[in-house]
């Protein structure tokens, strides 16, 4: 509905209502209306969910098309990640916002600071859902509301062109709404915790949720040790809870993302349940650690099982843990993709030690001979140290094709007089590339960094600290944050602007009139700003 159709609607309506209304403004309303476009968390997972579907298409077609997003542990970090966006590239097409339950467990728990085992709050992830899209809506009212006024001003001026170039502008906005891929975890317990918890989730506007393989309750960082997986069909069931929790909600295009951390899981809590040779649970115990048994010499609390005829035994640690053979993880995490496509997921995610592009890509490979449209998500993990993985790539390259490679110490490659040598340049080449390169080359259609505003605010802070506190004073402030900000056309600089203060003016406007006490007046300070 364009703008001046929504006035149009409301000004019937007020009609209607008579004199009781007559203090209304058919205008402000419209306004109102088109600053909250988005009702409930459902309408956004609903847009957001079509969004991606069209974009998972536009890669299927051309692999160029692939899509990114950053890691946001608060509202007001997904905002201005969003709103940069819109700034330097003018549009949020392919850029959506992750939701790493990793920064959650860090930064958002009432227990404090813990490591990435699911001991948060459960609650909390909905919770930050929701605080994301309620600033990223906030975004769409105050972008709003500067059009308006503008609006307004060419009004007075009496400029009918511009008044009109301004009213297709505020019918064409693009809204800062974009997808959330949301950390469940493991699920957070069993396939009926996951389905509660994905509801949720949905409700509170995501479209797209990542579940990975572990067992829950002992669910670790997929880049550390100690990682123990499920069986395919514990796994699928909490796929299916997933997908019932989107019919459930009226979002059948929900995107689910199926994670496996099984290249570098070497454990399992327990042995698959199995019914015929071959079937999905013989093949995930074929990857046990056996020992073959003489049955003449059992002894008691052994496990076994028969394979090929032989009685075997698992090796059980005193965890009570079973351990997969070593050199087995690419093939499980192959049999767990295939798996999960085939039994309801939409996206996969492979949580590697290392960004190698050969390595994703053959997995992928293998893959898409089953399922040939298999497409992934992709962590781009500040736990790799980038910048030794890729020289070392380029060491090992350029030694297997013969060149003298005696100036350069392989294990000595971070040094910071690498930097500006042959094989630094060259790595950081293959670095910047690295998306483009893995998005044609490796099956990713989406490339996120699950942490980087956590580096990110401890970076800042302690450039900032080290300055404030120490000889710069102020001009460590002003110097490296508020004329930064200025010369860089950020938007935050005015911050009571960014914190909704010209939004509450325009409402007190519509609701008290010429007796609204605004705080935009000429003795806000705010307007030192007004040429930044």
């Amino acid at each position: 509905m364009t703008y001046q159709c929504r006035i149009g609607d409301l000004t019937r309506t007020i009609d209607g209502a008579g004199a009781p209304w007559a203090g209304i403004d058919a205008e402000s309303a419209a306004r109102m209306q088109v600053q909250n476009r988005f009702r409930t968390g459902l309408d956004i997972a609903r847009h957001t969910a079509t969004i991606m579907r069209a974009d998972m298409a536009a890669y299927d077609a051309d692999p160029g098309a692939y899509t990114q997003s950053l890691g946001a542990w608060h509202g007001f970090i997904a905002q201005q990640e969003i709103i940069s966006v819109k700034k330097h590239f003018g549009t949020t097409r392919g850029r959506y916002v992750y939701l790493s339950g990793w920064m959650i467990a860090a930064l958002r728990s009432e227990f404090g600071p813990l490591p990435d085992q699911s001991m948060h709050e459960k609650t909390s992830v909905p919770a930050l859902i929701g605080e994301i899209y309620t600033f990223l809506k906030q975004a769409d009212a105050r972008e709003l509301g500067g059009m308006f006024r503008a609006l307004d001003a060419a009004r007075r001026a009496g400029d009918e062109v511009e008044a009109k170039r301004i009213e297709h502008a505020i019918d064409a906005h693009e809204t800062h709404v974009v997808p959330i891929i949301a950390d469940i975890d493991a699920g957070f317990g069993n396939a009926e915790a996951t389905y509660l918890l994905a509801r949720k989730m949905i409700e509170a506007g995501a479209c797209a949720l990542q579940i990975e393989n572990q067992v829950s309750d002992e669910k670790q960082c997929g880049h550390q040790d100690g990682k123990v997986t499920v069986p395919h069909e514990d796994f699928i069931q909490k796929i299916r809870a997933i997908r019932y929790a989107f019919l459930e909600l009226g979002v059948p295009d929900g995107i689910i993302v199926a994670r496996t951390d099984s290249l570098g899981a070497g454990l399992t809590k327990q042995i698959a349940y199995s019914k015929e040779p071959d079937d999905l649970g013989d093949r995930y115990n074929s990857y046990l650690d056996c020992e073959e048994v003489d049955p003449a010499a059992l002894s008691d609390g052994q496990v076994f099982l028969s394979r090929g005829g032989r009685l075997v035994s698992p090796r059980r640690l005193p965890s009570n843990l079973y351990q997969f053979r070593a050199g087995t993880g690419e093939d499980r995490c192959v049999l767990d993709c295939v798996t999960s496509l085939q039994n309801g997921a939409d996206l996969l995610w492979i949580e590697t030690e290392k960004p190698h592009i050969g390595q994703i890509g053959g997995m992928v490979r293998r893959i898409r001979e089953i399922v040939p449209n298999a497409k992934l998500v992709y962590n781009n993990s500040p736990s790799f140290n980038w910048t030794l993985n890729f020289r070392q790539q380029v060491f090992d390259d350029w030694s297997q094709s013969g060149r003298d490679m005696s100036a350069y110490e392989r294990d000595r490659l971070m040094g910071e007089g690498y930097d500006d040598s042959e094989l630094g340049i060259e790595a950081d080449t293959r670095i910047r590339s690295f998306q483009r390169d893995a998005a044609r080359e490796a099956g990713i259609f989406h490339h996120l960094i699950t942490l980087p505003t956590y580096h990110t605010a401890a970076l800042s802070t302690d450039q900032l600290a080290r300055r404030y506190f120490g000889d710069d004073g102020m001009l460590g402030y002003v110097e490296q944050v508020q004329r930064a900000e200025i010369r860089e056309g950020i938007a935050c600089v005015k911050h009571q602007n960014m914190a909704g203060s010209d939004i509450g003016d325009d409402h007190k406007d519509y609701f008290a009139g010429e007796a609204a006490l605004k705080a935009g007046g000429s003795h806000n300070t705010m307007n030192q700003f007004a040429a930044a």
